[in-house]
């Protein structure tokens, strides 16, 4: 565990990304609009919070301010992208709001795989982040397709 987490920011980073993945998933798949939905959103919300925090205090990776930097920021107003349309209730609000909070999870599991990738020995670092993200990405896309339709006639 020493090398997979370097020290307490480590360990909090890394509780954050367990706990985002659990409760954006289970938003993910979770009907939509309810109570339960709602606030295993808001602490959704929050895991993602610290953990795009945490991730911008991190440089044990690569040394310097890097790719997951850079997708930290993205994550952070991808969920800002898609809280705000719901704090608002502005015109078109809660399909704004459904598709940022699916890329936010779908970015969520491309830094996962990417973070993973990384991690074995003598392998391209970024090479190995651009095959996980775009196979997440891809996939996010092709399962986005589907569930957007579902959404649309629920909207209507």
């Amino acid at each position: 565990m020493n090398s997979l987490v370097h020290n307490d920011l480590g360990m909090v980073h890394l509780l954050a990304a367990l706990l985002a993945t659990v409760t954006g998933t289970a938003v993910l798949t979770l009907k939509k609009g309810t109570q339960r939905h709602r606030q295993i959103g808001y602490v959704y919300v929050f895991a993602m919070a610290v953990l795009n925090i945490t991730a911008l205090m991190i440089y044990t990776l690569t040394g310097s301010f890097g790719v997951f930097h850079v997708g930290a920021i993205l994550s952070g107003l991808t969920v800002f992208g898609g809280m705000m349309p719901a704090i608002k209730k502005s015109k078109n609000w809660l399909y704004q709001h459904l598709a940022f909070m699916y890329w936010s999870v779908i970015g969520l599991y491309a830094a996962f795989a990417s973070e993973s990738l990384t991690r074995i020995p003598d392998t391209p670092f970024y090479g190995m982040v651009g095959i996980a993200s775009g196979l997440i990405f891809l996939i996010g896309a092709i399962c986005y397709g589907r569930v957007r339709k579902n959404w649309i006639k629920g909207l209507a």
